[in-house]
C-alpha cells in the first residue's frame, strides 16, 4: 500500500506524538526532502548548512542545506560518529524500522485515514515546492528522480488528497 500526503495540521499532530529523537528525524526529511534511511545515515562529522549526500537507493548524490536552528538541534543530539546512534550499538546508525514503528503510532493515536509513513514526508516536501515554485522539473530535480511521471504522483499529492476527500463527501451524501 503506498503512503499518501499528510495536510499540514495532521503533520503538526504527528510531530507532536512522535519522540523527540524521531520529530528530529522527520523534521530533516521535511525540510531535504531525503528518504528516512538517507536521513539516518547522517554522520556527525559531515554535519554543515550546505552538504552533499549519497542517496542509499539510488546512488545518486544530492546537495542539501540545513538551516541555523536545525543544525543546531542536530549537533545537540548527534553521537560521536552518527547524527542518529542506535541505541543499542552506536557503531551503527538508527533504523527506519524504529522511525516507521514511531511514525504509525502517532498516525494511529489521531485515527489518520491516511497510510502515514516517514515516506509521506517526502510527498509533504515535493507539494510544498511545487505550491512554492510551480515548477515540476524542480521538484523533479530536488527529489533526484529521473520521472517526470513519478514527480507528479508527489508533487501533486495535497490535491489528490482533496479530491479524494471530495469525491468520498459526494459519494456520502449520496447513501445518506
Amino acid at each position: 500500500m503506498k503512503t499518501e500526503y499528510l495536510l499540514e495540521k495532521q503533520v503538526e499532530l504527528v510531530l507532536s506524538a512522535l519522540t523527540p529523537v524521531n520529530r528530529l528525524v522527520i523534521r530533516v526529511a521535511i525540510h531535504t526532502g531525503l528518504r528516512v534511511g538517507d536521513v539516518l545515515a547522517l554522520k556527525t562529522a559531515e554535519l554543515k548548512p550546505q552538504m552533499w549526500v549519497t542517496e542509499e537507493k539510488t546512488g545518486k548524490r544530492k546537495k542539501i542545506g540545513l538551516p541555523a536552528p536545525l543544525l543546531d538541534d542536530l549537533r545537540l543530539y548527534a553521537g560521536e560518529k552518527w547524527v542518529f546512534p542506535n541505541a543499542v550499538d552506536p557503531e551503527r546508525h538508527r533504523t527506519r524500522q524504529a522511525v516507521w514503528k514511531d511514525v504509525k503510532r502517532a498516525a494511529k493515536l489521531f485515527r489518520l485515514p491516511q497510510n502515514v509513513a516517514p515516506h509521506s514526508f517526502r510527498k509533504v516536501y515535493a507539494a510544498d515546492l511545487m505550491q512554492r515554485y510551480g515548477d515540476i522539473e524542480k521538484v523533479r530535480r530536488a527529489l533526484n528522480h529521473d520521472s517526470e511521471a513519478v514527480t507528479l504522483i508527489y508533487a501533486m499529492a495535497d490535491q489528490q488528497l482533496r479530491a479524494k476527500a471530495q469525491r468520498k463527501r459526494r459519494n456520502h451524501g449520496r447513501l445518506v
